[in-house]
């Protein structure tokens, strides 16, 4: 299997923002394009990378595997003195913001400014905010910049995202923003290698979704495009941790889960299951009662309805600069794909049955 890192890397050192995808987009369609046949961009931005099958039909089923690139993060909403108030971009837990390096993409001169994120002495905040967490409403970023120059170079409405370096942890982790899902991202990729050595009679749709976090507009309007015969989400998944334990967290490098929801199909998760056994890829069931909290929950529902499967890579600290993953557990996720897409058979949807 080849070395992912360096790739995942480049992944989580470059912006792109829920609706502002194009730098990480461009990077992803550089490499998969000799991975797939074609390599193409829908009209919300999202990246299609078809790989044939080898089925002789006319109309090959095809998988559609989705895993989201667009990332949390902030955006300007008022200039003040110099300093930039900040609003956000999807969900993002304030706890740990100040003192988080960022990157200001300052849209009157298209350049990057280095920032970071600051807050105001506990003696001028309102007595009832002073004290636990600080609130976005009373966060700053500052550039350094003395204020003619800040209102020259940003305007309202420019994004922030984060500028944490990625970090190779000890026990075969990385840290780093935007793993949340562009440790998917990779998985995929790896899919996509294994698929060049393996024979599969179906097409894979190999889609990069934008938007996830915010709208989900990006898998919808892919899945509605393309028109799956089924579909996979692949995203990350509360990592167990200090504090966080219980039946709804995972642990790191143990291997990933197989969702069980509404929103999936029980005989896409047998087929995984059994893929994962076959092949002696540690999986956990993972239990999610209602909605998945992935695009499977809205691509299930394009069109007459497309039978949706989830699979998740455990991760720490979501939502945050400094998220946590196993590579190990990319790799896994990956390999599974690519099991799973070549154990289809030509006729697998005449065996599929909601029981």
């Amino acid at each position: 299997m080849s070395d992912i890192l360096p790739f995942l890397k480049s992944l989580i050192s470059v912006a792109g923002l829920s609706g502002f995808e194009s730098p990480v987009a461009e990077l992803i369609s550089k490499k998969w394009t000799p991975l797939v046949d074609e390599v193409t961009r829908s009209r919300l931005g999202s990246v299609h990378g078809l790989k044939r099958g080898r089925s002789a039909e006319k109309n090959r089923p095809s998988v559609l595997i989705a895993t989201h690139m667009d990332a949390i993060g902030l955006m300007v909403s008022r200039i003040s003195d110099g300093f930039l108030h900040i609003t956000n971009i999807g969900g993002i837990d304030p706890r740990v913001l100040p003192g988080t390096p960022v990157i200001v993409h300052a849209s009157k001169t298209n350049e990057e400014l280095y920032g970071v994120i600051v807050m105001p002495p506990a003696n001028l905040l309102p007595d009832d905010k002073s004290k636990g967490v600080i609130g976005l409403p009373y966060l700053l970023v500052e550039t350094g910049l003395i204020p003619k120059e800040v209102e020259k170079r940003v305007h309202i409405g420019d994004r922030v995202s984060f500028g944490t370096e990625p970090v190779e942890m000890a026990g075969g982790c990385i840290s780093g923003h935007t793993l949340d899902n562009r440790a998917s991202v990779a998985a995929l990729t790896i899919c996509l290698e294994e698929l060049k050595n393996k024979s599969h009679d179906w097409d894979v749709w190999a889609v990069v979704s934008t938007q996830e976090e915010v709208t989900a507009a990006g898998a919808l309007t892919s899945t509605f495009q393309i028109r799956p015969t089924i579909a996979v989400a692949v995203d990350v998944t509360f990592g167990t941790g200090t504090g966080a334990s219980g039946y709804s967290t995972f642990p790191i490098g143990k291997g990933v889960t197989l969702g069980i929801s509404p929103s999936i199909h029980p005989f896409l998760y047998k087929r995984f299951k059994e893929v994962a056994e076959r092949v002696e890829i540690p999986v956990k069931d993972e239990a999610m009662p209602e909605y998945s909290a992935t695009d499977a929950d809205g691509m299930q529902l394009v069109a007459e309805g497309i039978p949706t499967m989830v699979v998740s890579i455990p991760q720490r600290y979501m939502h945050t600069p400094v998220e946590l993953v196993s590579i190990k557990d990319i790799q896994r996720a990956g390999r599974l794909l690519a099991e799973f897409v070549a154990s289809l058979e030509a006729n697998f949807m005449n065996k599929i049955i909601w029981d």
